[in-house]
C-alpha cells in the first residue's frame, strides 16, 4: 500500500523568486511524479498551476518532465525555472501575484468548501481562493491522516 499526501504548501507562499504558488506547484508535480499525490489533486491543474505556467511562459509538460526525471529540491526547481521561463521580470511576477491573490472562487466552490468545514457562508471567512483552498487542504489532510 502506497502512502499519498495532501499538498500543504499554500498558494499564498512564494520562494526566493517571489512567485506565489510556484512552491505548491513544485510539491504537487513532485508528489504526482512519485505516485504519492492524494486523490483529487492534479500535478498541474487548470487553476493556479495553469496561471503560473502561462504567466511565466513555462510549458506544463516540460515542467512535469523535468521534475519527474530530476526530482529536484525546490531551489533546484527555481533554478530550472530561471533558465526556462520566458517571462520572469518583476512586472510579470507582480502581475501574476496580484491575479493569484485576487482570485475569487465561484459561489458553488466557496459554499462547498465552507460547508465541508462546518462553516456558514455568512461573509465572515475571507472569500479569496487562497484562503478557501487552504481550508480545503486542511480538511482533506484531516480526513485522510488524522481522522
Amino acid at each position: 500500500m502506497s502512502t499519498t499526501y495532501v499538498p500543504l504548501i499554500s498558494s499564498g507562499t512564494a520562494g526566493p523568486l517571489g512567485v506565489l504558488h510556484l512552491p505548491r506547484m513544485w510539491q504537487k508535480v513532485s508528489l504526482e511524479a512519485a505516485g504519492k499525490i492524494a486523490a483529487g489533486y492534479p500535478g498541474i491543474g487548470k487553476g493556479y498551476d495553469s496561471m503560473v505556467c502561462a504567466a511565466l511562459g513555462l510549458d506544463p509538460e516540460a515542467v512535469k518532465k523535468f521534475i519527474k526525471e530530476s526530482k529536484p529540491t525546490y531551489p533546484a526547481f527555481e533554478g530550472w525555472v530561471k533558465k526556462n521561463a520566458k517571462h520572469l521580470d518583476k512586472a510579470s511576477i507582480h502581475k501574476l501575484n496580484v491575479s493569484i491573490a485576487g482570485y475569487i472562487h465561484d459561489d458553488g466552490t466557496r459554499k462547498g468548501i465552507l460547508s465541508a468545514n462546518g462553516l456558514t457562508d455568512d461573509g465572515s471567512v475571507l472569500p479569496d481562493a487562497i484562503n478557501l483552498n487552504n481550508l480545503d487542504d486542511w480538511y482533506e489532510f484531516h480526513q485522510s491522516v488524522l481522522k
